[in-house]
């Protein structure tokens, strides 16, 4: 039960630092035309951490219009299903 509990808080970290990635990249480059969106790894980037980012957009507004507060909503929300889950797991 502890290697079951070890992967599923690693794999939670490895997408935490996925959306991280995704926010620095967007802070770098933010022409999103421009020469690293069209990099392969961003690409792969973006379809890791849409099916997360992608439904919070919908639902978590842009403050003042401009600033996309989702991928701070989906960490805190990651990070609560990753104790609730640990929580259950350690029960049993």
């Amino acid at each position: 039960m502890a290697i079951l509990v070890t992967v599923i808080s690693a794999a939670f970290r490895i997408y935490s630092l996925l959306i991280l990635a995704r926010v620095l990249l967007s802070w770098l480059n933010p022409d999103p035309y421009g020469p690293l969106a069209s990099h392969p790894l961003v690409g792969l980037l973006d379809r890791l951490t849409d099916p997360v980012l992608r439904p919070l957009r919908r639902i978590v507004p842009p403050i003042g219009g401009v600033i996309d507060i989702s991928p701070i909503v989906a960490l805190i929300l990651l990070e609560i299903a990753r104790r609730l889950l640990l929580s259950l797991l350690s029960g049993f």
